[in-house]
């Protein structure tokens, strides 16, 4: 009988050590499904693209995407050259090809951008169309060896000035959605979307947004924002409010965040609660940028179900990094970041309810009529009431075999709420060396910390404030 009782003992601890390394059973149904496309090809070339670089293929390209599409589907292709292009829509069935020694170049006229009803940075509203778009569609890809490249400095430009221009009033909460510039690609309200092989190059807005989709596969793609310049506002990838999405054996270099989950900004994210879940990102490399992976700061339709796993950050500013603000509500819960390597990182793990005051908070200053002003600076505007629903609350997020070479800023800044505790993180193997300066958690409960070492410069400590049961 003892025997046995050992034996069902031995058992239990091995079975419970084997259920802890398992991923979740949802890893093994996300992304797009298999897709096939029928064999007839439509070359834009015989439909009037030119390849100089210079002429607007616009409706060309779009004329082929159509015939493509109203004929049962099949591939669009280019003949090896320089394509100038606004925005074009994919539809349905149809797979769109940049094949190597293709360049598809996005438009500096705005104009060739027409505005749609979509949402950017957490709130709906008009904006232009991304060069490349899948609208409400149900079987489609984009993939290809070749390059679009946005030619995005003249919108850099255009922020930066407009910036300049705002914050001189009190207006910095707003220029972001008044400084409007074209994305780069747009799946938007759609299932089973291929994104494979695209080298994206300077775009002027976010590189790729995922918006109220499902079943998403981005493949192998390569973003370079930081040629010839460093645009503002340049996120890699954007995960907005979708689910059961795979994104993997990418590269990105851009100057904002690299990989980033969203769900809406405060009361119109909070009216739209959809969240972002089933999310896995994996075998991916980020360089500069303002953080590897970024879970908010729109919080407000909850992000969940996410696993993050063998990624590399080289010279980011952040590493891992969950933010929000009091405004925005929502839950963050059920994150797993698993043998991340960091490398000449600003913060390597950081963590804030409170982030950019400046950005997050809007006050319409003394001169300006609510009346008057544009609609989407009203909703904007809206508060959240009851104060209380605006809280963000972030818990069961957990970290795995996490390497971190230099950290310029310190190994950890966590700030929870007085009232939203940081509640059940795991740290397991975290090793940090090089770090600065060790940091700083507070308003923390029920943290599980093993296997950690912070060596730093200065021979600091984490320390700890208000907060229970968390000991580095």
């Amino acid at each position: 009988m003892k025997r046995y009782l050992f034996f069902c003992f031995c058992l239990l601890i091995f079975s419970s050590t084997y259920a802890k390394d398992q991923d979740p059973k949802w890893t093994k149904k996300v992304g797009s499904a298999k897709l096939s496309f029928r064999k007839a090809i439509y070359n834009v070339n015989n439909y009037g693209a030119v390849s100089d670089g210079k002429t607007l293929n616009t409706e060309a390209i779009q004329k082929a995407i159509d015939d493509c599409a109203v004929k049962g589907g099949g591939t669009v292709t280019f003949k090896p050259g320089k394509y100038l292009s606004g925005a074009v829509f994919v539809k349905e069935g149809v797979h769109f090809r940049i094949d190597k020694g293709v360049e598809l170049l996005g438009s500096s006229d705005i104009k060739h951008f027409p505005e749609i009803d979509t949402r950017i940075a957490g709130i709906e509203m008009p904006w232009p169309a991304a060069l490349i778009n899948i609208i409400k569609q149900n079987k489609a890809a984009v993939s290809g060896d070749g390059i679009v490249n946005a030619q995005g400095k003249p919108y850099w430009d255009y922020y930066w000035n407009l910036r300049k221009e705002y914050e001189a009033k009190g207006l910095r909460w707003i220029v972001d959605y008044d400084a409007k510039r074209p994305r780069m690609f747009l799946a938007q309200e759609s299932s089973n979307i291929l994104l494979s092989g695209i080298t994206f190059q300077q775009a002027g807005f976010w590189t790729v947004q995922i918006l109220y989709s499902d079943h998403v596969t981005i493949d192998g793609i390569t973003i370079q924002n930081n040629i010839g310049g460093h645009g503002p506002s340049t996120d890699g990838i954007d995960i907005d409010s979708s689910t059961w999405v795979l994104i993997q054996n990418s590269d990105i270099d851009c100057n904002d965040d690299n990989f980033c989950l969203k769900s809406g900004r405060d009361w119109d994210g909070l009216r739209v609660n959809k969240p972002t879940e089933y999310v896995l990102i994996q075998n991916c490399v980020a360089r500069a940028g303002a953080g590897l992976l970024t879970l908010g700061s729109e919080t407000a339709g909850s992000i969940r179900h996410v696993m993050a796993r063998n990624l590399k950050g080289n010279g980011t500013s952040n590493g891992l990094n969950i933010k929000s603000a009091t405004t925005r509500g929502g839950i963050v819960e059920d994150i797993h970041f698993k043998n991340i390597e960091l490398k000449d990182v600003g913060v390597a793990v950081r963590v804030s309810m409170n982030w950019n005051p400046a950005y997050s908070y809007s006050t319409l200053p003394a001169g300006y009529n609510m009346e008057t002003v544009p609609q989407h600076w009203k909703v904007m505007l809206t508060k959240v009431e009851p104060v209380e629903r605006g809280i963000p609350k972030f818990k069961d997020v957990h970290m795995s075999n996490i390497t971190v070479d230099g950290a310029k800023g310190a190994a950890i800044v966590a700030e929870g709420l007085k009232n939203s505790l940081l509640s059940n993180f795991t740290f397991d193997n975290f090793s940090v060396s090089n770090a600065t300066k060790a940091g700083s958690v507070s308003f923390a409960e029920g943290w599980k910390i093993s296997g950690t070492s912070i060596l730093t410069k200065d021979g600091s400590k984490v320390t700890v404030k208000n907060s229970t049961n968390v000991s580095f």
